[in-house]
């Protein structure tokens, strides 16, 4: 890693994963949004979303009927103990191990757990050790 500092908040603004089974996702995911404090913000037969994260069924009118194959995502951690809670919530819920929680060399305190989700998505969390934070999250009021 070539910094010290990282920035959240200002890459991706949003990610769209359409699933082949949206029931068997939203019974994984809303257990893992909860382990983390992340609130869903809404939700419908076709669709469910959280934050950043919008997740929909192959019908759904944004989905244009394609499935979008398979990615990794990572969620950030308050802590190891939030680490450890996101991948027994994650394999209690139709998720497989991909990695248990341990620390990973990718930088030191680096503590992480991965999941592969019911269409085989990497879903990770992530807590990367004691930090001075300048926000908890960046608001936007519209």
């Amino acid at each position: 890693m070539d910094t010290a500092q990282l920035h959240r908040g200002r890459l991706i603004d949003h990610i769209q994963l359409v699933v082949a089974n949206l029931s068997a996702s939203r019974a994984f995911y809303l257990p893992l949004l909860e382990v983390l404090e992340i609130p869903i913000g809404g939700e419908a037969d076709d669709y469910f979303w959280a934050d950043e994260l919008f997740i929909s069924s192959r019908d759904s009118d944004a989905a244009l009927g394609e499935l979008t194959g398979r990615h990794h995502l990572a969620f950030q951690a308050k802590d190891r103990a939030t680490v450890d809670a996101f991948h027994s919530a994650g394999i209690a819920n139709g998720g497989t191990d991909n990695g248990k929680p341990g620390e990973r060399s990718y930088h030191p305190g680096y503590y992480a757990a991965f999941l592969l989700d019911p269409d085989g998505n990497n879903i990770e969390a992530v807590y990367h050790g004691p930090a001075n934070r300048s926000a908890r999250s960046v608001v936007v009021d519209f």
